[in-house]
């Protein structure tokens, strides 16, 4: 079997963009892999891991990203949405209703 278990997406708008993606319904801790740069993870369903990292200048440059995600019980009303992150990323998210809700 092939899948996704890890997306990272460089910024230089970190901040901005933890705040974005919580507003939509992720969930990220700091985190800190020894003396690696300080990020944001979130997990989310199928353990895939989301991170978040501070871009370097000359070393790792924002891209273009159109990302797919669905969230349950995020603050945005049920259904599709297409949003732009801080960085200009198109980012698809499909809200569902919980389960029992």
């Amino acid at each position: 079997m092939t899948g996704v278990n890890l997306v990272v997406i460089y910024t230089d708008e970190l901040e901005a963009c933890r705040e974005f993606y919580t507003s939509i319904g992720l969930e990220f801790v700091p985190e800190r892999h020894g003396s690696g740069a300080e990020h944001y993870a979130a997990v989310l369903g199928g353990g895939v891991v989301l991170e978040l990292y501070p871009a370097r200048s000359g070393r790792r440059v924002t891209g273009y990203l159109r990302l797919g995600l669905t969230v349950v019980g995020s603050p945005l009303a049920v259904g599709r949405h297409v949003l732009t992150d801080p960085d200009g990323r198109a980012v698809d998210v499909t809200v569902e209703v919980a389960a029992g809700g």
